[in-house]
């Protein structure tokens, strides 16, 4: 949700007509002063937005009616949870503005004849002010790693069971030992020639998945002088040659694994880079959580853990907003007896993370 990377997703031609998304941003003034923003845009499908909503565009095609143009409030093509009522928590009118913000995009969909308006990965502090609008409450889940105060990655490997522990290490000893060299490079570092790489190995797993690499390189390398302290690059070298790499982007105290590419195949590089290495960080900087993007239950035995994610919605047709409405209902008890379920398959050791926790404490 930073300023950098909204503007460099505008300035370097990854919204507009190739990707369905255009940018009509919400402000809020007092006195000539912005005290409030909510970052919006128009949709013409629902690509890159990882809260999955094809069903409900074909019900209303079915119904003769239009789904798409939309609108969503969120980050394009990121699944990260973040607030999406940006104001001053201080401010005394700061109800009233996110009120204000809200409205401001369900007057703009009333006016503009469009069929729903889209909250993505809120947090939950922010959820009671969306559900006050009579927007509809939808649950899904990421596997998302918590620091309780680890000291470093074998103080983590201890809290884990022995079959996890021996899994994770010759996972790390199969990379250690396979003669590549792995480089870590936040964005004051990384050069020209290493976005260059690491955007190759990018666009080659949308080449390889039909899909379409929505992210420029002109992008990247913005966010590598924009961001210096944020961007982050782990990229894996054979030889001279680039093979592998990951982009993340560090928060106050999340670190947000992003994307990952390669050209080579090589054991254990994908969990060394998307994973492990970001975990060492993680710790390092004390950060309190690592989100490794949507999906994958290969996760869990690698010490991610299901954690629910939100997202609420309007739709203009009252017939429709009831049926989507018992569904989402429906569907949050399935996504709370995932979770549960996948508490009974948790890799920690009983009371192994609570006793972190009490060790910080005592510190």
């Amino acid at each position: 949700m930073r300023y950098e990377f909204l503007h460099a997703l505008e300035t370097a031609n990854c919204l507009g007509k190739s990707t369905g998304w255009f940018a009509r941003h919400v402000l809020v003034e007092r006195d000539g002063m912005l005290v409030g923003a909510m970052p919006m845009y128009i949709k013409t499908n629902s690509y890159g937005e990882f809260v999955f909503d094809w069903a409900f565009a074909d019900a209303y095609e079915r119904s003769g009616l239009k789904y798409y143009p939309k609108l969503v409030v969120a980050v394009p093509f990121t699944p990260a949870t973040g607030p999406r009522l940006l104001l001053d928590s201080t401010d005394p009118d700061a109800v009233a503005i996110g009120e204000a913000l809200v409205q401001g995009a369900l007057s703009y969909a009333d006016q503009e004849n469009i069929s729903s308006v889209h909250w993505l990965f809120p947090p939950r502090e922010q959820k009671s002010a969306l559900l006050a609008n009579g927007l509809v409450e939808r649950h899904g889940y990421q596997f998302h790693w918590t620091n309780p105060g680890y000291r470093d990655f074998e103080d983590f490997l201890d809290c884990l069971t022995h079959k996890r522990r021996k899994e994770i290490r010759r996972e790390r000893r199969d990379v250690a030992t396979s003669g590549l060299e792995i480089e870590v490079l936040w964005g004051r570092d990384a050069e020209e020639r290493h976005w260059h790489a690491f955007h190759q190995f990018y666009c080659a797993i949308y080449d390889r998945k039909w899909g379409f690499p929505s992210l420029t390189l002109e992008f990247f390398m913005t966010l590598g002088e924009s961001m210096p302290n944020e961007a982050l690059l782990i990229l894996a070298r054979n030889g001279a040659q680039y093979v592998a790499g990951t982009y993340s982007l560090c928060g106050a105290d999340t670190l947000f694994g992003r994307n990952w590419g390669c050209s080579e195949q090589h054991r254990g590089l994908h969990f060394e880079l998307c994973y492990y290495q970001h975990i060492e960080i993680a710790i390092a900087r004390n950060l309190r959580q690592l989100e490794a993007g949507a999906q994958g239950e290969h996760k869990v035995s690698r010490g991610f853990l299901p954690t629910t994610t939100y997202s609420a919605h309007w739709f203009a047709h009252p017939g429709f907003r009831n049926a989507i409405d018992e569904f989402v209902q429906s569907e949050a008890r399935d996504v709370q007896g995932y979770i549960a379920t996948s508490a009974t398959h948790s890799p920690f050791k009983d009371g192994a993370m609570e006793a972190v926790r009490d060790r910080c404490g005592e510190l």
